[in-house]
């Protein structure tokens, strides 16, 4: 295999594993900072994670004049986690588990006794 291709494999290896675990990280923290029951088992906090440092970092660069932002970075793992606490939220928001719509109360229904005659 040549050199320079397996050097840029190697680099694109090691951005993937730093995505990864700082997004764990990231999605620990937002689920952390959110109040109540957090759907979701490891996976979910993961995927949640990185799609928060995507969304939080990349919303980072285009708005502000950054050439790039890594979540490893102090202001990227905020962003990070400011990227996750807004997709829990939006996920809460959806699934129902955040609002909850009014229902009628309950009716209590009288069981009648049996009487022998």
């Amino acid at each position: 295999m040549d050199p320079e291709t397996l050097k840029v494999l190697e680099e694109g290896v090691r951005e993937v594993l730093v995505w990864v675990g700082f997004g764990t990280l990231v999605g620990l923290t937002a689920k952390a900072i959110m109040p109540g029951r957090d759907p979701g088992g490891a996976v979910a906090t993961l995927l949640l994670g990185i799609g928060g440092s995507v969304i939080g970092c990349g919303s980072l660069m285009f708005f502000a004049d950054v050439p790039r932002v890594t979540p490893i970075s102090p202001l990227g793992f905020v962003m990070g986690t400011a990227g996750g606490f807004v997709l829990l939220f939006f996920y809460r928001l959806l699934s129902g588990t955040l609002v909850r719509e009014a229902q009628d109360p309950p009716v209590i229904q009288r069981r009648e006794r049996c009487r022998a005659a």
